[in-house]
């Protein structure tokens, strides 16, 4: 990646913080609660944004107006399609992903997709603009026929520039490559030269409970061979951990079993139980078997040749490869800004984030009737202060383990260890990050304790929320599933897709 250069403010500056965002609080009292709500403070930024972020929301009518402004300097940004079709939904997920009934129009789905990257390419002059990565995620995005990708992948080389090594990432499931092996050699002739693949686990009865009985290893191994047939020469792998009932036996078997595939990649997720089906599970989780689980993964991973920095959830075996995608480096390492494009997708410019319609129904409806209507499907944008965007940017940075300097300073125009002293004091002092030319790290120590560093980069109004919460005793997870939900909350797998956040 080119060093990253000095941005200065955003066209649309950044939006006047409320006095929530302006209290200061002791790190440790921060770390303390991240720790006590160890299911909820991660890299998926923000928490409850309905309450958190509700005086940043911009209204209806200066929604696309907004939009136009806030984008209007950038000439670097990233794409992610969200296509929320799957054969079931696991119990595991949060994600934007719609009911069976309503997957029969999968494919008139990649229409309205071009059509609204189609009214972007109107609002913000995308001609112009320099596409440095595509992920297709859901959800599974080769649910989609061919034909049907090939239509957005020919609208969005109509409507961009191409940056030198950008690529186009795809999310799959082992039953799809192993069952429809044309299905593979086609979409590497559209181009696309990377592709995720979520396993998850093997423990029988953990994939009975995550209604992932379907194939078994078998299926999955003939599913990396067709992969490998179509041409595909770079693959990852997606596990899971943390999950209540997860043995270290049965996990160690899951990235033994993952190491055998030969992916190029393996990217490990830990459970996020709030709103998921699993969410009263959360509590029989604790601290050390996470920290028992990522030790044995890190060691199994690097006993096999493949490397990661601590804290960075994909192991990669090739030198000088982060194993992810060009979206995902870029929004992570250089907080780039991104269009997020179909249901419930999440685009951040430099000064707004939004989410588009269907995002907490989690019903097509909504977005069909934006795109009818003529306009951009946005359901919600939040014109943000600058400390709630350093925020996200930081949050997400911890899926590699680091927080660029370099790209922070050129983002906000100040240095990161000015903005964060204290925390970054408190982190560096306690041996839980430390301070390199290029980065504020993690080390080991801070792996073991990561709920609680992540939490003292967040904004004041979420981490005044974590207090909350540690005070009342609450459970992050549980409540999140309870009467507590997010108005409009977009899930998204950063990866394969936001982002997944």
């Amino acid at each position: 990646m080119p060093a990253p250069q000095a941005l200065g403010p955003p066209a649309l500056g950044w939006a006047e913080p409320t006095a929530a965002d302006t209290a200061r609080f002791p790190p440790a009292e921060i770390f303390a609660a991240g720790l006590h709500q160890h299911h909820l403070a991660n890299t998926a930024y923000p928490i409850a944004h309905a309450e958190t972020w509700r005086p940043y929301r911009v209204p209806r009518a200066a929604v696309e107006a907004t939009t136009r402004r806030a984008f209007a300097p950038v000439d670097a940004l990233c794409l992610y399609v969200h296509v929320p079709f799957c054969a079931t939904r696991c119990a595991f997920c949060a994600y934007t992903v719609v009911e069976r009934e309503e997957a029969a129009g999968a494919d008139l789905y990649a229409q309205q997709v071009v059509q609204e990257l189609t009214l972007y390419a109107a609002a913000l002059d995308t001609a112009r603009r320099r596409l440095h990565g595509l992920d297709l995620g859901g959800g599974t995005p080769t649910v989609l026929e061919p034909a049907a990708i090939g239509q957005i992948l020919s609208a969005v080389h109509r409507h961009f520039r191409w940056a030198p090594g950008a690529d186009i990432s795809i999310e799959t499931t082992p039953r799809i490559a192993a069952r429809a092996p044309d299905r593979l050699v086609a979409l590497r002739a559209l181009g696309i030269d990377r592709i995720s693949m979520g396993i998850q686990v093997v423990q029988p009865a953990l994939l009975r409970t995550l209604r992932r009985e379907a194939g078994g290893i078998g299926e999955q191994r003939r599913a990396v061979e067709h992969i490998r047939r179509a041409g595909f020469k770079r693959l990852n792998v997606d596990l899971m951990y943390g999950f209540a009932g997860q043995s270290l036996l049965s996990w160690q078997a899951t990235v033994a079993h993952a190491i055998a595939l030969g992916p190029e990649a393996i990217t490990l997720y830990r459970m996020r139980y709030k709103q998921t089906r699993l969410a009263s599970q959360a509590g029989r989780v604790t601290l050390e078997q996470i920290h028992q689980q990522t030790t044995l993964a890190q060691q199994v991973l690097g006993a096999a040749g493949y490397a990661a920095p601590p804290g960075k959830t994909t192991y990669c075996r090739v030198a000088g490869e982060t194993g992810t995608s060009a979206y995902l480096t870029q929004r992570v390492v250089a907080g780039m800004p991104y269009l997020g494009l179909g249901l419930g997708a999440q685009s951040l410019s430099p000064s707004t984030l939004a989410y588009n319609a269907g995002a907490a129904s989690k019903r097509l409806a909504p977005y069909q009737r934006a795109l009818a209507a003529g306009r951009l499907p946005i359901q919600d944008l939040y014109h943000l202060p600058a400390r709630q965007l350093m925020a996200k940017m930081c949050a997400v940075s911890f899926y590699f383990g680091a927080i660029d300097r370099a790209a922070f300073a050129a983002k906000f125009g100040q240095p990161l260890e000015r903005v964060f002293a204290e925390e970054v004091a408190f982190v560096v002092d306690r041996g839980l990050m430390q301070l390199t030319p290029r980065a504020l790290a993690l080390t080991p120590a801070g792996v073991a304790q990561l709920n609680g560093v992540i939490a003292l980069f967040y904004a004041p109004a979420v981490q005044a929320h974590l207090l909350r919460l540690a005070a009342d005793g609450g459970h992050g997870a549980r409540q999140g599933a309870a009467g507590s939900r997010p108005r409009s909350l977009a899930f998204a797998k950063d990866g394969g897709a936001e982002t997944r956040a």
